[in-house]
């Protein structure tokens, strides 16, 4: 996939990010900020950051409890170690950040 391929799909599941974090009911705040990141900002002062990564090819999500990647496969966005789906690695680390349940359906 080339670098303008791979920007409009990781900008289109950013975009599709975006309508599930407003629809959570979760309580935080998130700024969309220029280059494709996403920054969520907890009552706590934690925050996650989820980027897309064009050299890569990937989508990385940085929160308190690590790192991960991912990469598009067959219309999902798969974690580049262990195969997790986005919205589940994404869910777990908003659920441990906002000390309350979260899922996001992707």
């Amino acid at each position: 996939m080339d670098e303008a391929g791979f920007n409009a799909l990781a900008d289109a599941e950013l975009e599709r990010l975006e309508g599930l974090l407003d629809a959570c009911g979760a309580d935080f705040d998130y700024e969309v900020k220029p280059g494709g990141v996403l920054e969520l900002e907890f009552d706590n002062g934690s925050k996650i950051i989820v980027n897309r990564h064009t050299a890569a090819r990937e989508i990385w999500l940085a929160a308190k409890s690590g790192g991960f990647h991912f990469r598009p496969a067959d219309g999902r966005w798969l974690g580049t170690r262990d195969g997790e789906d986005f919205y589940v690695v994404l869910s777990r680390c908003m659920s441990e950040q906002a000390g309350e349940p979260v899922s996001l359906k992707g």
